[in-house]
C-alpha cells in the first residue's frame, strides 16, 4: 500500500514502525490520562483552576460590541451538544467525555425557552423570528408578529417585524447570512423576510391566490427587503432561476430545475444592480476561494439547488465547509470600520436527527464547532460578542449505562432485560428508525448502526422524528455577555446583542468619550403580573 502526497509517493511499509509508535503513544497517554483520574489530587486541581478562572470573569467586559456573530444550532439541544462533544473527542482518539467543545470555552451560559406563540414545541420559524427579531410568533412564520396567521397572505401587512441583521444595516454594520441549508431556509429567512408561510421559497411553492394578493416569496424578499446585504452564502440555487431552468452543476437532473414561475433570473438581476460595486457571485468551492476578500465588498455564494450536503458526504473539491463559508465571509465584513454582524446556521444538524441519522447530525455539528473556534481566532472578546445557540431541540438522547469511552454510535453494555436483544446508546423517541421484525423489536446485531446513515432505533414510528420541546443551552462571550444569564425567553437574544452593539432601539444608552463608547445600567422595568 502506498500514500500520494502532491506528486510524490511513498511505500506505507517504510512508516509502519513510525505509526505502530504513534499508536502505543496515544494508547499511553490515554493511559496516563485514566491513571491520573484516580487521584484525588487530579480533580482538586482542576476545580481549582477552573474557580479561578471563574473568578476573574467578575470583572465584567461593558465594552461596545463592534461586532456581532450568532452561530446557531439548528436542533442542537443539549443531548447533542453532550453527544457533538464526546465526538469530537474520539474523533482525536480520546475517550471523549472530558474534551471541551469550543463553545464550552464561553464564561456565560443561559436556558432559552423556545416555545412559539402558538406551539409548546416549537419549529424552526417561528423560533428564528424570536432569536433575530426580539418577538415570539406563530410557528411556520417568519419575520411577523403572532398577529399573522400561518398561509393566510392577508394578514402580512401591518404584522412585519424587522431583525437584527436589519438594525446592524442602518446602523452602518456590514451583515451577513452563512448557512448549511437554502438561504431561503427558515432560519435565514426570518433575518430579512415577512412571510406567513416559511415553505413558500418561490413563486413556484406559492398558492396562486397568494402570489395575486401581493405576498411576495421568500427568495425574491432576498433580494428586495434589504438590498445590499454584504455576504449570503449557502444552498437554495434553484428557488433563484426560471422554472426548468437546468442547474449549472446538474444540469440534467429535473429535480435540480429553476422553480420560478414569474421567469426571474434573481441572481442575474443581482449581478446587474451589483456590478460597480465589487461584487461576485460564485456557485462551487474553487470560485469562492479564489476569491481575495479584499477587493471583495459583496458576495453571494450559492452551493447548491437546495441544501448544503451533510459534511460527511461533502465532495472536498466543489463544496465548501462550513469553516471554510465563516472564514471567507468574517474576511470581507471585518474590513466595515464600523464593524458587523453575521448569523451562522448549522443547519443540517436538525435534518440528521428528522432522518434519525444520528451520526449525520453530530458530525454537523462538531463542523460547527470548528468554525466557532475559527471565528473566535479571527475576532477578539474584547470588542465582537459571540453568541451560540439552538432554536429547538430534537427527540434524541444517548444512555444504557454505557462505560467511558464507549464510541458515542456504539451499543449499549447490556442487552435488554424484556426482550434480550442489544440496543445502541443514542435512541429516538420517535422517527424513522422504528422497525418490528415478526411482531418483535429488530435485532440490531447485524446492522450497520455505527454507519454514516444508520437510522437509530425510535420508541413511536415516524416518517420524519420531531423536535424537542425543553429548554436549550445559549453560550456567550464577548461584550455585555453577562447579560445572558439564567433562563430567559427566547426573544430576549436580539435585544441583548443589540443593546450590547448599540444598535436598533438601544442607541441611547451608549455615551461617547474620548471617541470611544461606554455602556451605562439600562433600567429594569416590571409588566404587571
Amino acid at each position: 500500500m502506498c500514500i500520494c502526497l502532491w506528486s510524490s509517493c511513498w511505500s506505507l511499509d517504510i512508516y509502519r514502525p513510525y505509526l505502530f509508535i504513534l499508536y502505543v503513544m496515544l494508547r499511553l497517554k490515554t493511559s496516563v490520562e485514566i491513571n491520573q483520574e484516580k487521584d484525588p489530587l487530579f480533580w482538586n486541581t482542576w476545580a481549582q483552576s477552573t474557580l479561578k478562572n471563574a473568578l476573574t470573569l467578575q470583572k465584567l467586559n461593558q465594552n461596545t460590541a463592534k461586532n456581532l456573530i450568532l452561530f446557531l444550532g439548528d436542533g442542537m439541544g443539549i443531548p447533542t451538544v453532550t453527544a457533538a462533544r464526546i465526538l469530537k473527542g474520539q474523533l482525536s482518539r480520546q475517550s471523549g467525555e472530558e474534551t471541551q467543545l469550543e463553545m464550552d470555552n464561553f464564561p456565560f451560559v443561559a436556558l432559552s425557552k423556545t416555545y412559539n406563540t402558538n406551539a409548546q414545541v416549537a419549529d424552526s420559524a417561528g423560533t428564528a423570528t424570536a432569536f433575530l427579531c426580539g418577538v415570539k410568533a406563530n410557528e411556520g412564520t417568519v419575520g411577523v408578529s403572532a398577529a399573522a396567521v400561518r398561509s393566510q397572505c392577508n394578514t402580512t401587512q401591518g404584522n412585519e417585524v424587522t431583525s437584527i441583521l436589519r438594525w446592524a444595516k442602518e446602523a452602518g454594520k456590514s451583515v451577513g447570512i452563512v448557512t448549511t441549508t437554502r438561504v431561503n431556509h427558515a432560519t435565514p429567512s426570518a433575518a430579512y423576510a415577512h412571510c406567513v408561510d416559511r415553505e413558500w421559497y418561490s413563486d413556484g411553492e406559492m398558492p396562486a391566490e397568494a402570489v395575486q394578493a401581493g405576498c411576495k416569496d421568500i427568495a425574491r424578499q432576498l433580494f428586495e427587503n434589504i438590498p445590499n446585504i454584504d455576504v449570503i452564502m449557502g444552498g437554495g440555487r434553484k428557488y433563484m432561476f426560471p422554472k426548468n431552468q437546468s442547474d449549472v452543476e446538474y444540469p440534467g437532473e429535473k429535480k435540480h430545475f429553476g422553480t420560478r414561475i414569474d421567469r426571474r433570473n434573481l441572481v442575474e438581476e443581482w449581478n446587474n444592480r451589483m456590478k460597480n460595486k465589487n461584487a461576485h457571485y460564485v456557485w462551487n468551492k474553487k470560485e469562492l476561494l479564489s476569491l481575495n476578500p479584499n477587493s471583495v465588498d459583496y458576495l453571494l455564494g450559492l452551493f447548491e439547488p437546495g441544501d448544503l450536503p451533510y459534511d460527511l458526504e461533502r465532495n472536498n473539491e466543489t463544496d465548501p465547509s462550513l469553516t471554510e463559508m465563516v472564514e471567507v465571509a468574517i474576511k470581507i465584513l471585518k474590513k466595515n470600520p464600523s464593524g458587523f454582524y453575521l448569523l451562522v446556521e448549522g443547519g443540517r444538524i436538525d435534518h440528521g436527527h428528522h432522518d434519525g441519522k444520528a451520526k449525520q447530525a453530530l458530525h454537523e455539528a462538531v463542523e460547527m464547532d470548528r468554525a466557532i473556534g475559527h471565528a473566535g481566532l479571527m475576532t477578539s472578546i474584547y470588542d465582537t460578542m459571540t453568541v451560540v445557540t439552538a432554536d429547538h431541540s430534537h427527540m434524541f438522547n444517548f444512555g444504557g449505562y454505557t462505560p467511558r469511552g464507549n464510541t458515542i454510535f456504539g451499543l449499549a453494555p447490556m442487552l435488554s432485560d424484556v426482550d434480550q436483544k442489544p440496543f445502541t446508546a443514542i435512541l429516538y423517541g420517535n422517527g424513522p428508525g422504528f422497525k418490528v421484525v415478526n411482531g418483535l423489536r429488530e435485532n440490531i446485531s447485524t446492522l450497520g448502526y455505527e454507519e454514516n446513515n444508520y437510522k437509530a432505533q425510535s420508541s413511536v414510528p415516524l416518517n420524519m422524528e420531531t423536535h424537542g420541546g425543553e429548554d436549550v443551552a445559549v453560550f456567550a462571550k464577548g461584550p455585555m455577555a453577562h447579560l445572558l444569564h439564567g433562563v430567559h425567553e427566547q426573544n430576549y437574544i436580539p435585544h441583548v446583542m443589540a443593546y450590547a452593539a448599540c444598535i436598533g432601539q438601544n442607541r441611547d444608552h451608549c455615551m461617547s468619550s474620548s471617541g470611544a463608547s461606554s455602556l451605562i445600567a439600562m433600567p429594569i422595568f416590571f409588566l404587571p403580573f
